[in-house]
C-alpha cells in the first residue's frame, strides 16, 4: 500500500462521452476520492448501490469523487467505455467514470483490484487508502461504507483519521500483457 501523505498522481482522462477530466479540475475541493472500480467485478457489484449512495451524499458535502476503470476491456468487454457509460446511468453513479485506456494511471496510484480506494486531503495528500467496508458478496454482512465513510467525515471535519486502514479486497485490475505491476 502507498504510504500516507503521498501526493495525488495526476491524470488526464477521458469518460466514456470522450470529456477529458484532471486532478486539478477538483482542485477547489476540500477532498478528492479517487475510486478504482469497474463493471463485471463482483465486489464491486455487491457494493454499487451504497458506493452511488455515498457518492450524492458525500459530494452534496463537498468532497470531489472520481472513478476510474483500469481495466483491459479488449479481454474483458463488460468493462469497455460503451458499457461504463450504461453502468454509471443504470447504478446512479454522480461523479465520473473515466476509462484509463494505457493503465497508467492505475500504476501511478499503486491501484491493485476493483474496488480499491484512495482519499486525499486538501493538499492532495494521502490519507485514506482502504476498503468501503467489511462486506463481501455472499456474507451476511450489510453494506453501509463505514470505514470509508469514517475517514471522509474525519477529512470534513478537519479531523485526522486514525483508525486501522484495512485494504480494500476484489478482482485484481486485469492488466493488459506487459502492463503488470511487476513486468
Amino acid at each position: 500500500m502507498p504510504e500516507l501523505g503521498r501526493p495525488a498522481p495526476d491524470f488526464a482522462l477521458p469518460d466514456p462521452d470522450g470529456r477529458v477530466w484532471r486532478r486539478d479540475d477538483f482542485a477547489a475541493a476540500p477532498g478528492l476520492l479517487v475510486m478504482f472500480i469497474c463493471n463485471h467485478c463482483p465486489f464491486v457489484v455487491h457494493i454499487r448501490d451504497e458506493l452511488a449512495r455515498f457518492a450524492r451524499e458525500y459530494q452534496e458535502r463537498g468532497l470531489a469523487i472520481v472513478a476510474i476503470n483500469s481495466n483491459d476491456w479488449t479481454q474483458y468487454p463488460a468493462d469497455s467505455p460503451d458499457r461504463m457509460w450504461h453502468e454509471a446511468s443504470e447504478a446512479g453513479y454522480v461523479f465520473p467514470y473515466l476509462v484509463d485506456e494505457s493503465q497508467a494511471v492505475a500504476r501511478a496510484y499503486d491501484a491493485a483490484c476493483t474496488p480499491d480506494f484512495f482519499l486525499y486531503d486538501a493538499d492532495r495528500k494521502l490519507c485514506y487508502r482502504g476498503q468501503f467496508d467489511g462486506a463481501r458478496p455472499g456474507q451476511p454482512v450489510t453494506v453501509t461504507g463505514q470505514d470509508l465513510r469514517a475517514a471522509c467525515d474525519a477529512l470534513l471535519a478537519g479531523l485526522p483519521f486514525e483508525r486501522p486502514q484495512r485494504p480494500s479486497l476484489g478482482c485484481g485490475i486485469k492488466w493488459k500483457p506487459g502492463n503488470e505491476p511487476n513486468a
